[in-house]
């Protein structure tokens, strides 16, 4: 059995919201952007693609994912993009340099989400703008409560809203970008199932990976594979879900840019 792509699996995944984040995004041919949470560095590169007089940085926390983002890149032949190792709530980025800030559900975990957004404000010039996708909450994505379900897993989350989920909130979200200084913030919904896999076999290998850490054994398996046969379609297994694009700026006018 071939090991598990973690990379393909996210971006085949959200294919479907990918032309909503794209659209949304704006990206213009001088734009310097700032991609977080950029994993494998599909949004990256889409935004390079466009942005080709001006760059784009990729940052993530994971370095394996970092090393697919710049293999990919060069297979492209993208010389306008580069990718970098680090926690956007604390990263030392240059200061009021880029004119678009975007995150493709990279932008949920962060400890101190206020601390995280503030940082990467001051990265931004005035007018800049802040372009997120982020799940609503958890009892509106079918992929996270029907699977956990089948898997036994419980409410996750009935305590505290699970990171996974922490800006699915319209107000709380609010508040936040509002106390790190965006304006102008507004939602838009996107509503799209979400891929799994072509068969119900390599569903469930996905699900083992990503809820169980590669054990695909177990009691509720039966229950897991009726799950996944009831949401077979000829294109594949898919789940509802719902997400929110997040838009907001930076204060201040967008300046001439030498």
């Amino acid at each position: 059995m071939m090991a598990f792509d973690r990379a393909a699996f996210y971006d085949a995944e959200l294919r479907r919201h990918d032309r909503h984040f794209r659209a949304a995004l704006k990206v213009g041919p001088r734009d310097r952007v700032l991609d977080i949470g950029c994993g494998a560095g599909q949004t990256s590169r889409d935004a390079a693609r466009i942005a080709t007089q001006g760059s784009v940085v990729g940052v993530d926390v994971s370095e394996e994912m970092l090393q697919v983002a710049r293999r990919r890149s060069a297979e492209e032949g993208l010389r306008n993009v580069v990718f970098e190792r680090g926690d956007a709530q604390v990263h030392a980025f240059p200061q009021a340099r880029f004119d678009l800030c975007i995150s493709r559900f990279g932008a949920m975990f962060f400890a101190d989400p206020v601390a995280a957004f503030g940082n990467l404000g001051r990265a931004m010039r005035p007018g800049a703008r802040l372009v997120l996708l982020v799940w609503q909450g958890r009892e509106r994505n079918e992929w996270a409560t029907a699977i956990q379900g089948a898997l036994g897993l419980g409410d996750v989350g009935s305590a505290n809203t699970p990171p996974t989920f922490s800006l699915g909130d319209r107000a709380v979200t609010t508040r936040i970008l509002t106390a790190a200084g965006f304006v102008s913030i507004d939602f838009s919904e996107v509503h799209e199932p979400v891929f799994y896999g072509p068969s119900v076999d390599a569903a469930q290998e996905a699900i083992a990976e990503l809820f169980l850490a590669g054990d695909a054994s177990g009691e509720r398996l039966p229950e897991l594979r009726a799950l996944l046969e009831a949401h077979l379609t000829d294109d594949g297994v898919f789940f509802d879900s719902r997400a929110w694009i997040v838009t907001g700026r930076t204060r201040g006018e967008p300046e001439a840019r030498q």
